[in-house]
């Protein structure tokens, strides 16, 4: 058995720029996958967390409105989009007879340890009532991720989410395969690191900037998640979400994408 398989309880963010198409409208066919994939897993015996964003996005495309150009506008296409995202997500798990719970947090509450233990709790009787829940940041109240502040991101909620709830691993799914030791869209030579054992400055120096026009987060924010991931002994896999079978490929024990060693 690889060491894959001993993973039990699964963290998996999904970004911005990898479940929408160009266009900005969700890309069905991919959540769909998703859901399909998860489920599976699910039905393996695994318990299943699922950190979703794309509500901005998923809001401007339900309503045809332009590009969001402030944060008020932001807020409240995100109040739109949460609703779309849900629906599909409730739609698409549904038909492989699975339930979910829509969990919308914020770092304030994450860093207090009484509200804390109360999330933990939240999601542990979720998960024993077999539901996955789908958590996304609350935009409404929190705008960091809106602004762009590092801390606001879903890469780092997915960390703190993984923390929190003892997971045995972080699964980052992206609009590329992994890191690399220089920029692979710039440099054709770039090679793929399978593995980092220890993060440190020339790691960092590889992140770059933000990856997709769709997302608040790049590969430094990926590195910054794996950071807090591995503090709670939880390795961090960043791999392609174009096709989420990649997660099977990972349970298989294929060399794809990067994994952070804690």
């Amino acid at each position: 058995m690889n060491d894959t398989q001993k993973y039990k309880r699964i963290v998996v963010k999904i970004g911005s720029s990898t479940m929408t198409h160009d266009t900005g409208k969700l890309n069905l066919y991919r959540l769909e996958t998703l859901a399909r994939v998860l489920s599976d897993l699910k039905n393996e015996g695994r318990e299943i967390i699922l950190v979703s964003s794309g509500a901005v996005q998923a809001g401007t495309a339900k309503i045809n409105f332009h590009r969001p150009t402030c944060t008020r506008e932001k807020q409240a296409l995100a109040a739109i989009g949460q609703c779309e995202l849900m629906f599909a997500y409730d739609k698409f798990f549904g038909e492989y007879h699975q339930n979910v719970a829509q969990v919308l947090l914020t770092a304030d509450v994450t860093s207090q340890p009484i509200s804390r233990r109360n999330v933990e709790n939240t999601f542990r009787e979720l998960l024993d009532m077999n539901v996955i829940p789908i958590v996304n940041e609350n935009d409404t109240v929190a705008v960091d991720e809106l602004e762009g502040r590092n801390f606001g991101d879903n890469d780092t909620l997915s960390a703190i989410v993984a923390s929190i709830i003892n997971a045995d691993v972080l699964m980052i799914l992206t609009d590329i395969d992994g890191v690399y030791d220089k920029n692979p869209k710039v440099y054709p030579d770039a090679k793929r690191l399978s593995v980092i054992e220890k993060i440190d400055d020339e790691v960092r120096a590889m992140a770059g900037g933000a990856g997709s026009a769709r997302g608040t987060g790049g590969m430094a924010t990926k590195i910054r998640a794996a950071e807090i991931a591995g503090r709670a002994n939880i390795p961090t896999y960043i791999l392609s979400g174009e096709d989420p079978e990649n997660l099977y490929r990972i349970f298989d024990g294929e060399d794809i994408g990067t994994v952070f060693m804690p």
